[in-house]
């Protein structure tokens, strides 16, 4: 790693006074990815602002109509909670399949978000579920959230302070996982409110998205069979080593299948 200086902010206004002050700056959540990639020199960052010492960031709260959940919550507990088990259990599903143990005691849900891992799984639940990113200044809906590879809505200096996701009548998340990373080679959530269906997708693009030609098939006909005739265009897709982009649309239809099975099975 290259010298930097370190901070340990106690509040929100302290992280963004030393953000401001900085030469070239980077906010600190789980460290997943980017402490990795400092390693390897990718990113040389002249302050690292460690978020983990702001108590307003964490926690779990869950209301009638919606789970609240602090940015440096960590994986493992939302898949631990009961709250979320029993009032958005696809999320503590979805948080139950992130990478390795030690990754899930570490990540955070804010890190996990802001950073928009083209393959991560959490996008795919802001998006399926209609979730609002809160930040220090401001809501941000989650279909304007995610904007291309590594690329979010934040502005420089901005952070995630919790995520709400409004509760659905029921919803269900399939995934193709990486056999040695665990992310999503495709990733899709299916959320029925009350009959309005919404469908986020993960893996497959840039960044999440919604299948809103999957959508307009799903609110007229809830069935896996009401698929068999919807094309997923790839144009755009991620192509690498470990899948192609044409190979990541039929992974499209085919864990869409699986989780609206799973869904109809609630």
């Amino acid at each position: 790693m290259y010298q930097y200086n370190y901070h340990k902010p106690t509040d929100l206004n302290e992280a963004v006074a030393i953000f401001k002050a900085a030469d070239d700056p980077m906010y600190l959540s789980g460290g997943m990815t980017l402490i990795p990639t400092m390693k390897q020199r990718l990113a040389a960052p002249t302050d690292l602002i460690d978020l983990s010492g702001i108590d307003d960031m964490n926690g779990i709260q869950v209301n009638t109509d919606s789970v609240q959940v602090g940015a440096f919550t960590r994986h493992n507990q939302v898949h631990g909670s009961a709250e979320i088990r029993a009032a958005l259990p696809v999320l503590a599903q979805l948080a139950g399949e992130i990478g390795d143990n030690q990754v899930r005691n570490r990540g955070t849900i804010g890190g996990s978000v802001a950073n928009s891992d083209p393959a991560a799984d959490y996008p795919s639940a802001v998006i399926g579920l209609g979730a609002t990113v809160v930040t220090q200044q401001r809501s941000i809906a989650g279909d304007e959230f995610f904007k291309d590879l590594f690329e979010t809505a934040l502005e420089p200096g901005e952070i995630i302070t919790r995520i709400d996701f409004p509760v659905p009548t029921r919803a269900a998340y399939r995934k193709f996982p990486n056999p040695a990373s665990r992310y999503a080679v495709v990733g899709v959530l299916i959320a029925d409110f009350a009959g309005t269906i919404r469908v986020g997708v993960t893996g497959a693009g840039p960044c999440a998205f919604r299948a809103s030609g999957i959508e307009q098939v799903l609110n007229q006909n809830l069935r896996p069979e009401a698929l068999d005739g919807v094309e997923v265009p790839d144009a755009g897709f991620n192509n690498d080593l470990h899948a192609s982009a044409e190979y990541r649309a039929h992974l499209v239809k085919v864990m869409a299948k699986r989780a609206l099975a799973d869904l109809l099975q609630d």
